[in-house]
């Protein structure tokens, strides 16, 4: 049975005012992932993805690329392992 993971994920570049949060969102419910994203204020894209451990990675692999118009510089994740109660992924 696969693993039920948590990752704390922290996109760099040009990510906001691209539709970051909006694709992440679509992307999440397709991979079955539940958690939230939002803008920071340094003009990074922060995100809590929770699922299916391959779920987690394919949503991680997509951060590093983001929607047509990103620019991902640089994509950081801390993974944990104890699930948070989400009810699906929320832009915030």
């Amino acid at each position: 049975m696969e693993q039920i993971l948590r990752a704390h994920v922290f996109v760099y570049g040009e990510v906001q005012g691209v539709f970051f949060r909006r694709t992440a969102k679509s992307k999440a419910e397709e991979l079955g992932i539940v958690g939230w994203v939002r803008n920071k204020p340094d003009g990074s894209v922060e995100t809590v993805a929770q699922g299916l451990k391959s779920g987690v990675e394919k949503f991680i692999v997509w951060c590093k690329k983001g929607p047509p118009f990103a620019k991902v510089e640089k994509v950081e994740v801390e993974w944990k392992k104890s699930p948070e109660d989400f009810e699906d992924f929320s832009i915030i």
